[in-house]
């Protein structure tokens, strides 16, 4: 399967894909932490390229409700980020995942399909991610933790606070590509079998 992993620098969900024999290619205005299949631009730019699947990760900083207090100066940049989520769910990809905290976008273009946690995934922490999904269906939690903290939204203030915030935790891409991986395999199979 051909993977778009969109506004992803980090390459955590790119890699788990790539780790389950998938194409997987992640695509942002920064560059790739780690070496792996990435182009350095407008992932605008390559949503028509015969993709399968797309997990797309807009940035958050106009859209996450933890920056409330700041709306009312930024009003011209969330309509611009509202945009680029509006396109990004109308790309031409049959199977769409966008992720993103709690934000406008709930209540500006639609509910989330599902929100999760880390602490869900192997990882003993809190974070609400929103899940709006495209022809894929709820992950299932993989491993239930205790010894959950909000080390995530207790971060001490820094430059590089942003970057810490939007890396995907791994069992919460691992669950992905297992889990999304094998969707198109189990359409295949259940045609098959018709």
């Amino acid at each position: 399967m051909r993977v778009l992993v969109a506004c992803e620098f980090s390459g955590v969900v790119r890699d788990a894909f790539t780790a389950r024999g998938h194409y997987a290619l992640s695509c942002d205005l920064l560059p790739s932490e780690r070496p792996g299949e990435h182009i350095l631009g407008d992932v605008r730019d390559i949503l028509s390229d015969g993709w399968d699947m797309m997990i797309a990760h807009p940035p958050c900083t106009h859209l996450a409700v933890s920056g409330a207090r700041w709306f009312k100066y930024k009003q011209q940049e969330q309509q611009e980020a509202l945009e680029f989520v509006k396109e990004l769910m109308a790309a031409p990809i049959p199977k769409i995942c966008i992720e993103n905290p709690i934000s406008i976008i709930s209540t500006r273009i639609r509910k989330p399909d599902q929100i999760i946690h880390p602490w869900q995934f192997g990882h003993g922490e809190t974070k609400a991610t929103c899940l709006w999904l495209k022809n894929l269906p709820k992950l299932i939690p993989t491993d239930i933790v205790d010894g959950r903290e909000q080390r995530i939204h207790n971060m001490p203030p820094g430059p590089d606070r942003w970057r810490e915030r939007s890396r995907t935790f791994p069992g919460i891409a691992r669950a992905m590509a297992k889990q999304w991986g094998n969707v198109h395999t189990q359409i295949a199979r259940q045609a098959v079998l018709v």
